[in-house]
């Protein structure tokens, strides 16, 4: 029986993350994974849905050329040459990943990993042993027991290469998956409609950034309805109608689809051997600090474990698993997790709101810019936005920051390290950022949250 100082069950960015790390620091590495390597996020999440909403903004800013002198006649949208495209993109990644874990020596072992004991995993009838098991098997979607919501599609239809266009489409949850493809299909010239059962969407939020959003798209047609309950849904002659009560009264909402993105639920399905299981609450494997669940020497990282359903938290997260198992400490601080929206603005946030503090019965203070007043973002004719910063009203160290502007995503790093590593507002206040960069609208806001910390 061929064994292993770690097995891995799932390649996603949790998985082979791992599965490279540990490969690195000298451990005889093997990966299961029944699907394509790369998981959700490579193949039915983060890259394929980045890569529609790259095409969306590319319609976009070709209608809006016209303010500036160019114009582009007869625009019209290839649903299926797009999918192409975007399958392009995602094999590309995906053999990326395929020549890192061939080229750091770990065996990839093509089929369902099955945990049989501590130390023993069978994959598709063969046996394996191990002195380590990770389990990185992710997430799928979830399916509440709603009448008629097997008629729906899921993020996972949405995003294959058998998609297509849609007229109209009803989306059936407001979190982030459902406001993401809310601006794919409404920019692609699709009807939608949002039914969200929380007073407001993407309610982890800030609340400032949850009414922006909601301004926005309805500004570009998007039907956006929170607080209503669906209770099923029907199938007409060429439509399907989404039927659900809100503050009392019933409602309906018509689409030629219907999309599911109610959350996503821990992926276990064939995870277990006969006799042998973990503790788990709701389907979520529990883990300790160390990752370690209720058998000895099995772990799990990720969706299947973590309340943070995040491909880097994910990653970090197995990083972090196997230095721990190599004995040594963990570079990066898991605890504190980046959030990104790729919507249109973007939105991205690390640490606590204001709101939050507040509730904590924490005093603390809150800079912030408007990004129309920001140089880059007038010529780009970026919708309404702006950078908030949080502090401690004492120390004026950084607690969090929330953005909702364009490249939001990728000025976040800044501010995550700033709270990582305790700065406070006057060292962030030493950066010279460039001009014109978007960037430079975080000067902005410390340079207001300072001067409310001086008073």
């Amino acid at each position: 029986m061929e064994h292993y100082e770690l097995l891995v069950i799932g390649g996603g960015p949790g998985g082979y993350e791992a599965a490279l790390r540990a490969a690195r620091l000298g451990l005889r590495t093997a990966l299961a994974e029944n699907r394509d390597l790369g998981g959700t996020c490579l193949n039915r999440g983060c890259i394929p849905t980045k890569s529609l909403l790259h095409a969306a903004e590319l319609a976009v800013s070709l209608e809006k050329g016209g303010e500036w002198g160019i114009a582009a006649e007869s625009l019209s949208v290839d649903f299926a040459a797009l999918h192409r495209k975007k399958s392009e993109v995602t094999e590309k990644l995906r053999a990326g990943v395929e020549g890192l874990l061939k080229q750091k020596k770990v065996d990839v072992l093509r089929g369902t990993g099955t945990i049989l004991a501590p130390g023993r995993v069978a994959v598709d009838g063969v046996e394996y042993g191990a002195d380590h098991i990770l389990i990185a098997t992710g997430s799928v979607p979830a399916r509440p027991p709603i009448p008629g919501l097997e008629r729906a599609i899921t993020s996972d239809e949405a995003l294959s290469d058998q998609a297509r266009a849609y007229r109209s489409l009803v989306i059936i949850g407001g979190g982030v998956i459902g406001v993401e493809l809310a601006c794919v299909y409404q920019a692609l010239g699709c009807r939608v409609t949002i039914v969200e059962a929380m007073d407001r969407i993407l309610p982890n939020m800030d609340r400032e950034i949850c009414q922006n959003m909601t301004m926005i798209l309805k500004r570009r047609g998007v039907a956006v309805n929170t607080g209503c309950m669906v209770s099923a849904v029907e199938q007409d002659e060429d439509s399907l109608t989404v039927r659900y009560t809100c503050k009392d009264q019933p409602g309906e909402a018509r689409g030629e689809a219907v999309l599911c993105a109610i959350g996503r639920r821990p992926n276990t399905v064939g995870l277990f051997g006969e006799g042998f299981s973990v503790d788990m609450e709701r389907g979520r494997i529990l883990v300790d600090d160390a990752f370690q669940t209720s058998a000895p020497g099995v772990y799990a990282i990720g969706d299947v474990s973590g309340k943070i359903q995040l491909a880097h938290a994910a990653a970090a997260q197995g990083v972090a698993c196997v230095e721990r198992l190599a004995g040594r400490e963990p570079l990066v601080e898991v605890s504190l997790v980046p959030s990104c929206i790729y919507a249109s603005p973007e939105i991205a946030a690390i640490g606590i709101t204001a709101d939050e503090a507040k509730a904590a019965g924490r005093a603390v203070k809150v800079g912030k810019a408007l990004m129309s007043a920001n140089g880059k973002t007038v010529i780009a004719a970026g919708e309404r936005g702006f950078i908030k910063i949080v502090a401690d009203a004492s120390t004026g160290v950084i607690l969090g920051a929330q953005l909702m502007c364009e490249r939001a995503s990728d000025m976040l790093s800044e501010l995550t390290e700033a709270v990582v590593n305790g700065l406070t507002a006057r060292q962030l206040a030493r950066v010279m950022r460039p001009h014109p960069t978007f960037e430079e609208a975080v000067s902005a806001a410390v340079e207001d949250l300072l001067e409310k910390l001086e008073k």
